[in-house]
């Protein structure tokens, strides 16, 4: 079977890829039954010339192989039909502007692998750049806070070369006693922590966190059940809320009149309650200043978040009074960081750790008979025609 590493044609560029060149020898070593081709770039982080010393035909055109492998949607123009393709496709939510991709793509009879979909048995993800969107999300926070309040000065992470350099700009630093809430308990919220602790802040516990003052910074990282609770006052159950979040309401407000610094790594499923609204975010004790909206769900449960903001201009204010936005810095607003592409700001580690997990869970399911139901479970798309598993799409496709 012939592996495509395809290049990268989405506007805004993005420099990431599925396997940088090390990790691809050892898929290449790992099995001898697979050839893997990689499409020239002139973008992509790691160069065609590494690709090259590691042994690998660099092409102009990887349009015989099998199964081309990307990471943000092909263009329509660049679909090859017949072939099967792994991206994001950002099509699973019924997304609105990428109707056309899927239409195309069952029109050129392709086979729709999408990295979202990627998934245990139980629906958890396999692969994924959360950890690097929490990484990076959280540092940007930062770097608001030190240039909103004339603290410090931290330079953007896509100027810097890695995530070592990333931490050895936040040793520089020092900060307020300020307090940090961290939403989540996945991949996202844990490359938030790994900065928060690197910078060597407290962590401790929500009873302490909403009873006490500190004379250093703190942390506290919450989960669904603690900033949600039951309408009725019984003891909420998690797994239950995943499946039917009716009948909770926010428990968010106690945790607002504490915080300085909202992290939100949270995932933010249909139907559950928001975090705080905008009447909330008007309450005299509302607390936050900062956001730091990793999920980035716009006009969602995060009523500061009201568009996603991007490399170029992470940072804008939200004026909870008049609900508009404003300068950044503007007094009495909240500083709102929402970049929805923080993982391309950290290309490099983010392209390793994705083909690390794409190596481990993905390639190794096209030569055991697929035993662990890994590609049944993220194909989209099969002769034409949406996979029983995805027919919920059909009204999408249909453009209803």
């Amino acid at each position: 079977m012939k592996f495509a590493i395809i290049k990268e044609r989405k506007n805004p560029p993005d420099r990431r890829v599925v396997f940088s060149p090390e990790k691809l020898a050892e898929a290449k070593a790992q099995f001898s039954e697979a050839t893997f081709k990689v499409e020239a770039s002139d973008i992509r982080v790691f160069s065609d010339k590494a690709y090259a010393d590691k042994g690998f035909d660099v092409l102009e055109d990887v349009s015989h192989c099998d199964v081309m492998i990307g990471v943000k949607e092909v263009p329509l123009e660049n679909l090859i039909p017949n072939k099967k393709y792994f991206f994001f496709s950002h099509t699973i939510k019924k997304q609105p502007y990428n109707r056309e991709l899927l239409q195309a793509i069952l029109a050129k009879n392709i086979e729709m692998y999408d990295h979202e979909v990627i998934t245990k048995d139980n629906g958890g993800r396999l692969i994924g750049f959360g950890r690097y969107a929490g990484l990076v999300g959280a540092y940007n926070g930062f770097r608001a806070l030190g240039l909103r309040d004339g603290l410090f000065e931290l330079p953007k992470v896509e100027n810097l070369s890695d995530l070592d350099a990333v931490k050895k700009e936040l040793d520089k630093i020092k900060l307020p006693n300020i307090k940090i809430l961290l939403s989540g308990t996945g991949k996202v919220a844990f490359g938030a922590k790994e900065i928060l602790d690197h910078l060597g802040i407290k962590e401790i516990s929500d009873a302490l966190y909403l009873t006490s003052n500190f004379t250093e910074p703190v942390y506290c990282m919450v989960d669904v059940m603690e900033y949600s609770k039951r309408t009725d006052g019984k003891v909420g159950d998690k797994f239950k809320f995943y499946n039917d979040p009716s009948g909770y309401e926010s428990n968010f407000m106690p945790y607002a009149k504490m915080t300085d610094f909202f992290i939100a790594g949270h995932f933010y499923g249909d139907g559950a309650p928001f975090l705080f609204t905008r009447d909330d975010a008007k309450h005299p004790d509302f607390k936050i200043n900062l956001v730091a909206d990793v999920s980035c769900d716009i006009d969602g449960p995060v009523a500061s978040t009201i568009r996603p903001s991007t490399i170029a201009d992470p940072f804008y204010g939200y004026d909870p009074k008049t609900e508009k936005e404003v300068a950044f810095n503007t007094k009495g607003a909240i500083t709102v960081m929402a970049v929805d592409n923080l993982p391309c700001e950290l290309p490099k580690d983010a392209s390793e750790g994705f083909g690390e997990m794409f190596l481990e869970h993905v390639i190794p399911a096209f030569f055991n008979n697929d035993k662990d139901g890994v590609l049944a479970r993220a194909k989209m798309t099969e002769n034409g025609k949406l996979t029983e598993r995805y027919s919920y799409l059909q009204d999408y496709v249909d453009g209803k």
